[in-house]
């Protein structure tokens, strides 16, 4: 079995929001074709898109055209800022798309932290995206990305998104997305609800990607896309998106295929009520007005946007989606369990190191007895389960195990298993590779450490991020991830040249493992599986208690057994 449970780190002692908090700020976001359908050569490096929205300057680079800052939303401010997206008017004249448009505003990097990224730019008129398409491409299947970064950083323009290689060699037309980050993507306050003609707030920054996928829609045609082959794709808050959109009414249908990595499905907030252990969304944004000296909604608007985001942080400010009953009408673990998500295969995985890089998400490691004891004060009857599979033999490696499992190993595989009992095949996956200057500082298999190698961008990755060696084996894992990712993005089916073949999820629950090479591998963490989702299950039933975040020694009593969870 693949090593599961190495660890390293010893993190802070944090709670539910608070946990959440810290992993907003510190987790920064990680870090074009001469003649295709639309596209007529101006030179040897200009190319231009008409598309229906308008006509596209781009640059054609190694057989890919790149067209970058393309906006399809005006700028958010003003009485736009937390106010639904508005398109940008179809235009006539030859618009430059040579350029990244700005990232939206956001806290600064933590030089510290191996996210820490350089944006560039820093505008309220971010909502811009960015296309790579191969040269002569026709019907192509399109790939979105939705970056990652805790709904609180940064932007579809970051080198290791670069999309080119996927575009030149797997074929695929490659867009990345920005959209409203932080306060100003996921404020719910009264006063903005009773603006709204659907008496809602909240969920801007989804609403922004939703609008996105609309544009992508229309006008991917003109770089050589075919609009009824579309994939999302995300990593982190970009795959937590993908689930969001997969369980908004309001995406069906503008997209096909999903891929989440280390998405989490944890507890959304009620809009207007107290649900799930949650405060209301409302009364948090009420809350953090009045704490950052806001009197009203208009004052609010006329803070400058770096301001805001500051004093937001500051306080404690956590963005996440609400259910609003319009664009999230319940939870998404419930959502899945109606069968009322996007009928569309997954291919779904999470790292296995996922925790050595965002340790502050532990608690203080307590003595071997205090462990056990906090165990079965929290885990009850499933508590001898849970210690044989997160013995307390080897604290360390226990505790990273249960937060990563708890979160993003239990939502990787609940998808590929909701899909597949839809009847969509999907797939499920491991990442356990290291490298020397990863595993040398306690990082093996980090917090999308996957990314370069699914973009094929390894070179791309610069310090603090840990340096990727240059090496045949390297290479060779990036090409096989690449292809499999890009065939699941052309057909459903992953599959990659010359490596192993994955199976679909199904009975025995298998999965593929990316370690030195790919291996398929039946019941892949199939008994942690069953763990956290009988507990999910019975916290979910009684009602008042959140899951994900409060496991391992910060779990409440678990409820009682409950027919509905066996």
């Amino acid at each position: 079995m693949p090593n599961l449970d190495r660890s390293l780190a010893v993190g802070q002692h944090v709670r539910h929001l608070g946990a959440a908090l810290v992993l907003s700020v510190l987790s920064a976001s990680f870090l074009l074709v001469s003649s295709c359908a639309g596209v007529d050569a101006m030179s040897a490096e200009r190319v231009v898109a008409d598309t229906p929205a308008g006509p596209l300057l781009g640059k054609e680079e190694d057989g890919v055209a790149i067209y970058r800052g393309i906006p399809f939303a005006l700028a958010p401010v003003g009485e736009r800022r937390w106010a639904p997206p508005e398109a940008v008017p179809d235009w006539k004249a030859q618009r430059e798309a040579l350029a990244f448009g700005p990232a939206c505003p956001q806290p600064e990097s933590r030089s510290q932290s191996i996210y820490a990224s350089e944006l560039g730019a820093v505008s309220e008129d971010c909502l811009s995206l960015n296309v790579w398409a191969p040269e002569d491409a026709r019907d192509a299947p399109v790939f979105i990305w939705i970056h990652g970064g805790s709904l609180t950083t940064g932007a579809g323009s970051q080198p290791m998104y670069d999309g080119a290689r996927m575009a030149r060699e797997q074929g695929l037309v490659v867009v990345t997305i920005n959209y409203r980050l932080g306060v100003l993507g996921y404020l719910a306050h009264p006063e903005l609800s009773a603006e709204s003609e659907q008496g809602i707030s909240g969920n801007y920054g989804l609403m922004d990607q939703i609008l996105a996928l609309k544009w992508v829609e229309r006008n991917i045609a003109a770089f050589g896309g075919n609009p009824d082959n579309v994939t999302i794709a995300g990593e982190s808050a970009g795959a937590l998106s993908v689930v969001l959109l997969m369980t908004s009414p309001k995406a069906q249908g503008l997209f096909d295929k999903a891929i989440a990595q280390s998405a989490y499905m944890v507890t959304m907030a009620a809009l207007k009520e107290e649900a799930n252990g949650l405060p209301s969304a409302e009364s948090v944004g009420s809350e953090l007005a009045e704490r950052i000296g806001g009197e009203d909604i208009d004052a609010l608007r006329a803070m400058p946007a770096g301001k805001i985001v500051g004093l937001a942080g500051k306080a404690g400010f956590f963005p996440f989606a609400v259910i609003d009953d319009v664009y999230l009408a319940d939870q998404m673990v419930a959502t899945f369990d109606k069968g009322e998500q996007a009928p569309v295969p997954v291919l779904a995985g999470f790292n296995e190191g996922e925790i050595r890089s965002l340790r502050f998400l532990l608690p203080p490691i307590p003595k071997q007895d205090d462990y056990e004891l906090a165990v079965r004060n929290g885990y009850g009857d499933l508590a001898d389960a849970f210690l044989d599979l997160y013995p307390s033999g080897s604290l360390e490696s226990s505790m990273l195990a249960t937060t990563r499992d708890a979160m993003y190993g239990w939502t990787a595989e609940r998808l590929a298993a909701s899909q597949t009992s839809q009847g969509y095949p999907s797939f499920f996956y491991l990442f356990d590779h290291g490298y020397p200057a990863a595993d040398r500082v306690g990082l093996h298999a980090f917090h999308a450490a996957e990314i370069p190698y699914v973009f094929g961008t390894v070179s791309e990755a610069v310090a603090p991020w840990p340096e990727i060696p240059d090496t045949d084996q390297e290479r060779d894992l990036s090409q096989a991830m690449m292809a499999y990712w890009a065939g699941f993005a052309r057909d459903g089916r992953p599959v990659a040249e010359g490596a192993a073949e994955w199976p679909p999820y199904g009975d025995q629950a298998t999965g593929m493992v990316f370690a030195d090479l790919p291996q398929s591998w039946p019941l892949l963490a199939r008994n942690r599986f069953a763990l956290h989702e009988e507990v999910v299950c019975r916290r979910r039933s009684a009602g008042h208690i959140p899951w994900n975040w409060n496991v391992g020694v910060l779990s409440p009593p678990l409820p009682p057994k409950d027919s509905k969870c066996q």
